[in-house]
């Protein structure tokens, strides 16, 4: 039962991630839930990924339906279904702690990446995700010290966050390349972000946000004026150069004079 109840919640994430045209890397059904790993640059409309995050949480719903209409028959007894709707009831809220990689922290980080540009999304979400699960293993401790099932979740959520934070480099240079090639920047909303020429290139980058086209007013500090420059780029320049940790004010020369 519990089996079929996370197939169906990992499905919905995997169907609607498929009628976006999203790659499906892999799902995975583990002893106490599920993964799917869809297609994650950071570059998606907001809601698509609203969608495919909530297509799993939804399934439960019309399931319980399902059970409730079965109960009236001779195949599907009262104990069946109050069974099914408990295990549909702690799957789906399980699912809803805003703990990456749940759906909650999912919801909580694609929130934070409409708010704030992406790198400080990332960090924010991971912290109030690593916060909630520090809560959660306190009230274990306390709670349930012997409860073995329990501290295996709470074993693999901790691993999980980890590995977030430790390639927190490399999804922000897939967010980067996955923004260097994409071609709908004229159909975007265009957001200026105002910038000194003495911040490296990399900490430019880092105030990027999803779904926007930047243009980055760059102002001189000796000269008191200040020039436009496209986000593609500066783009351009950081995949080029070997220094993405100078100023912008050592590679203005290889865009456009100030």
């Amino acid at each position: 039962m519990i089996f079929m109840i996370v197939f169906i919640h990992e499905m919905g994430h995997a169907i609607a991630a498929h009628l976006f045209k999203w790659r499906i890397h892999k799902i995975e059904l583990l002893p106490f839930g599920g993964v799917a790993e869809v297609e994650d640059v950071g570059n998606r409309p907001f809601h698509e990924e609203l969608i495919v995050i909530i297509a799993g949480p939804l399934q439960h719903i019309w399931m319980m339906v399902l059970s409730y209409l079965f109960v009236q028959t001779s195949i599907w007894t009262s104990t069946d279904h109050h069974l099914f709707v408990w295990h549909n009831m702690m799957i789906l809220l399980f699912n809803l702690i805003p703990i990456l990689p749940l759906d909650g922290g999912r919801l909580v980080q694609l929130w934070c990446t409409y708010r704030f540009p992406y790198v400080q999304a990332l960090t924010i979400s991971r912290f109030s995700s690593c916060l909630v699960l520090l809560a959660i293993i306190v009230l274990s401790l306390i709670w349930f010290p012997y409860h073995l099932n329990l501290w295996v979740i709470i074993s693999f959520l901790f691993i999980t966050n980890y590995l977030e934070w430790k390639q927190r480099h490399y999804r922000f240079m897939r967010f980067l390349m996955a923004r260097k090639f994409d071609k709908s920047g004229d159909t975007k909303q265009k957001t200026v972000i105002a910038v000194r020429d003495s911040v490296p290139l990399r900490e430019a980058m880092k105030l990027l946000k999803r779904g926007r086209y930047h243009l980055y007013k760059v102002f001189h500090l000796k000269s008191g004026t200040a020039c436009m420059v496209e986000e593609k780029e500066l783009l351009q320049m950081l995949f080029t150069t070997k220094k993405p940790q100078a100023p912008l004010a050592q590679l203005m020369h290889l865009i456009k004079k100030p």
